[in-house]
């Protein structure tokens, strides 16, 4: 398994945009064979940053999820609405481990 926080700074003019959009994306991903997890929240202390905290089962499945057409839609989309380029941090699972645990 792969974990990523994928750090997200948004103009304040486009959260409302963002939210939108980034919620189809989520529908979608949600939706992947390889997704186990796609969680999108927000800062309470600044409303225009946010975090994507996605769980897939490998680095293949992260490379599908990169050519699906709901990806590739919110990317170009959201893209003149980011502050600063997003960061990914990939990570991997320490606990629990197994699957069957989550």
């Amino acid at each position: 398994m792969i974990f990523t926080t994928v750090h997200v700074w948004v103009k304040p003019e486009h959260v409302e945009d963002f939210i939108k959009a980034t919620k189809a994306n989520h529908e979608g991903s949600t939706s992947e064979p390889g997704n186990l997890r796609f969680d999108v929240i927000q800062d309470l202390a600044d409303a225009s940053r946010f975090i994507l905290y996605e769980v897939f089962e490998s680095k293949d499945a992260i490379e599908e999820h990169k050519k699906t057409p709901h990806y590739l839609k919110w990317k170009t989309e959201v893209e003149p609405w980011m502050a600063r380029p997003r960061e990914g941090v990939p990570h991997s699972p320490v606990y629990p481990k197994d699957r069957s645990a989550w």
